[in-house]
């Protein structure tokens, strides 16, 4: 005799009722929601604002200026729902431009004396600090710690001739910087070629594969401990007069890149532009002077 199994002895329905109803035909079969997939932050910032590239993006989530529903974010691989709401808070720009010795100026230039701290040109797409390009046309540049002379155009015309006067070494730069130590000798010309650290992208380093790079230096005075140089670069490579005075064993004082452990406890960089020989505009040679900064008799 064969028994019937327990679902037909007791009489007990079908465990799954709406799978039943499809079977029968009587309802259809429907797909299960798909969750939205999520977005990397970063990448969906880039649609929302698309003035501004990626990598400065990726410095906006890094720096806190990014929310999540609210919520400040960090991470610019974060994951992400499109549905979320992306802010992006950038602080209000602080253009009060500081007011700046004046060496000369006329219809076509304008030569100030820098100050340690400005910097020469905006670092990026987004940059609320002022810069010397808030006063006139960048013809050349100062590191930011760098004090002294710089030239500035006002028309397009006189950028574009001073420019040409550097790049063809027909304009002449004396610079003073206080460095640690003393160099060997009194007076010699520093003839080191100079290439970017590709391990540090943003310094440079003396290799026999570099560009060319000559600096004249005169020691001007010294104490126990410093020396006044005054230095006469006959190139104008990147971060030249630091890279050839940290070669020497003596770099100069403050400098927090190529200079000993000691630089953080000084309050600037001891290197200030002070002479600059250029050809203005209508054709008349000029030299312009800027003082040495109190701070560097007083070191001395």
């Amino acid at each position: 005799m064969i028994k019937p199994s327990g679902a037909l002895r007791t009489g007990k329905k079908f465990s799954k009722p709406a799978m039943s109803r499809v079977i029968n035909g009587d309802t259809e079969l429907t797909e299960a929601p798909v969750a939205p997939e999520k977005i990397r932050l970063d990448h969906l910032l880039t649609d929302q604002y698309p003035s501004y590239n990626r990598s400065t993006l990726q410095k906006f989530i890094k720096q806190g200026f990014v929310t999540i529903d609210g919520e400040v974010a960090t991470k610019p691989n974060q994951s992400v729902l499109p549905s979320a709401k992306i802010k992006l808070n950038l602080p209000p720009e602080d253009r009060e431009l500081p007011r700046i010795p004046v060496i000369y100026e006329d219809d076509n230039v304008l030569v100030l004396n820098k100050p340690a701290g400005l910097l020469s040109m905006a670092k990026g797409e987004y940059c609320p600090e002022p810069t010397l390009e808030d006063y006139g046309l960048l013809v050349h540049r100062l590191d930011r710690d760098t004090s002294g002379v710089v030239i500035l155009a006002k028309n397009l015309e006189a950028q574009k001739m001073l420019r040409r006067q550097f790049q063809d070494r027909k304009a002449h730069k004396t610079y003073y910087a206080i460095v640690e130590g003393h160099p060997k000798e009194p007076e010699a010309l520093i003839d080191l070629p100079i290439e970017r650290n590709f391990k540090r992208p943003n310094t440079f380093l003396i290799t026999p594969n570099g560009k060319a790079s000559q600096t004249h230096y005169k020691v001007m005075k010294q104490n126990a401990s410093y020396s006044l140089l005054e230095l006469k670069p006959t190139t104008g490579r990147t971060h030249q007069l630091r890279v050839h005075l940290q070669y020497l064993g003596t770099p100069i004082l403050g400098d927090r890149v190529y200079g000993s452990a000691d630089a953080t406890k000084a309050p600037r960089l001891y290197l200030h532009a002070y002479q600059l020989e250029i050809t203005i505009p209508e054709g008349q040679r000029r030299t312009f002077t800027a003082p040495l900064p109190p701070e560097f008799k007083d070191v001395l």
